[in-house]
């Protein structure tokens, strides 16, 4: 693209073509000894105020002309980078840096007889204060969650990392959003092979709008149509840091309050962030709580239709007599009435979630009671159904970031319990746990470390090891640098 010309108004009339939006303003001053200025900016993303105060005032009060060894006038660059009073000051190569700049919400200023202009940094994006993010809610522990400014995203990060290890690299993604999607690592820490492979892979797309992170997961992730995740996902900047600190590499995107670190284990899951503010024995009981609720939630259901169509002796006579009993006279099969209750949930989930706050919570609560109490009173749906639903749905909330997983695996092992029994459940589970041992995050076994064994790497999994136990980062991250704690002594 072409690049700025001398003549003010030619330069003003290019932009104009280039941003014909009516929201691009264009603000036009002289200097002290009749310079004509202008600043084009992108209305509602620009301090107005600061572009006043620090560079139109300053250079409407300052004479602009020098005289060069040859005793004509000229303007100087530097005069006018020593006139604005501002931090974030740089020089656009031609038109097309100077449209991105605007559009991202930055100032261009431009002066007749320079054959440049200027880049002024003076954004006002609307953005909404740091405060503890729904979705990871702790008792114990930092409160502080990400934003969808990515600049105060990597402020965050930097206010818990102060090293000069801690990179940043931000890349342009979007064609038409030209989202930035900044890189994060520590140098020295994080495998080089698998901050050069994201780097690789970001580059290598070409997408129209990155509205969320969760595109960039989409892009990145090994196998496109799994059910498993490959990339994690957070939204608090103590977890972020502390997974750069184990070796990991960060994705931060503008628009975006969920950050994504790779490599990806599946143990990760079961790690809340309160985990390492309370006791390693307290932690221990915790996580087995969830690894059992999981599986609970994802089994129960299929089992219970399992044991009602093929084995009844799966269960205990008392048990037996009293689901026999109560689904003595409905009309629906056992795996058509688990079905039934199931959608059920999943509808009253979606309502609940998509309903005014206000009476989002009683209306989910309300509806739940007076349809299953009226279901139940009418023969249509057994007790045992509902309850076991119940339990199973609460259950897999005791992992937030697998709800979305568990609830597919659910419903698959539901429609093979009532079509092939017991059987089919065990070959299905041998068809995940071979599925699992195949999968991959930039060449890191999600399985790990029980898959490849790493004896190490297994003090910070399912069961919890104290600090001192943790001296060293995990094995299968392949960190350049395996040491994370030592005494004073042996330094």
């Amino acid at each position: 693209m072409n690049t700025l010309s001398e003549n003010l108004d030619k330069n003003l009339k290019e932009l104009k073509k280039l941003l014909p939006s009516e929201d691009i303003l264009t603000y036009e001053f002289d200097s002290q000894d009749r310079v004509h200025c202008a600043i084009v900016y992108a209305d509602g993303v620009v301090n107005k105020q600061l572009l006043g105060d620090l560079v139109a005032r300053p250079i409407s009060k300052t004479s602009l002309k020098s005289k060069n060894e040859g005793g004509r006038y000229e303007i100087k660059f530097e005069t006018i980078e020593k006139t604005a009073l501002f931090p974030e000051l740089k020089q656009p190569k031609d038109f097309s840096e100077a449209v991105k700049e605007i559009l991202d919400g930055n100032s261009l200023l431009l002066v007749d007889g320079l054959k440049t202009g200027l880049i002024v940094g003076a954004k006002l994006l609307p953005v909404r204060t740091v405060m503890e993010p729904p979705t990871d809610i702790a008792v114990k522990g930092p409160r502080e969650g990400f934003i969808e400014d990515v600049k105060t995203n990597m402020s965050l990060v930097r206010k818990r990392l102060k090293t000069p290890d801690l990179r940043f690299q931000t890349l342009r993604v979007g064609k038409r959003s030209d989202t930035a999607v900044t890189v994060c690592w520590l140098e020295g820490t994080a495998n080089t092979e698998v901050k050069d492979r994201i780097l690789e892979k970001l580059n290598s797309f070409s997408i129209d709008n990155v509205p969320d992170s969760s595109y960039i997961a989409a892009l990145l992730a090994p196998r496109k149509h799994s059910v498993f995740r490959s990339i994690g996902t957070t939204e608090k900047p103590d977890i972020f840091t502390a997974k750069l600190a184990e070796g990991r590499v960060g994705i931060l995107v503008d628009g975006s309050p969920i950050a994504l670190t790779a490599p990806f284990l599946l143990t990760e899951d079961l790690q809340s962030s309160e985990d390492y503010f309370i006791s390693p024995f307290m932690a221990t009981i915790f996580r087995l709580l969830r690894l059992i609720a999981v599986f609970v939630a994802v089994l129960l259901p299929a089992f219970y239709v399992s044991a009602q169509i093929f084995k009844m002796q799966l269960l205990p006579l008392g048990l037996m007599l009293t689901i026999a009993s109560s689904v003595r006279e409905l009309p629906l099969s056992p795996s058509l009435e688990m079905f039934v209750v199931l959608l059920l949930l999943e509808v009253l989930k979606e309502a609940s979630i998509r309903m005014p706050k206000y009476v989002g919570m009683s209306l989910s609560i309300v509806g739940a009671l007076v349809l299953g109490e009226t279901a139940v009173s009418a023969g249509f749906l057994s007790t045992p159904a509902i309850i076991i639903v119940a339990f199973s749905g609460i259950c897999l909330y005791t992992v937030p970031n697998f709800v979305e997983t568990g609830s597919i695996l659910r419903w698959v092992f539901l429609i093979i319990a009532g079509s092939m029994g017991p059987f089919g459940i065990v070959l299905f589970c041998a068809f995940l746990l071979y599925y699992l041992l195949s999968s991959d995050s930039f060449g890191t076994p999600i399985l790990a470390p029980f898959s490849p064994l790493i004896p190490r790497d297994l003090r910070d999994t399912a069961i919890k090891y104290d600090l001192f136990r943790l001296k060293r980062r995990p094995k299968i991250l392949q960190s350049e640098n395996e040491t994370r704690l030592t005494s004073n002594k042996e330094n």
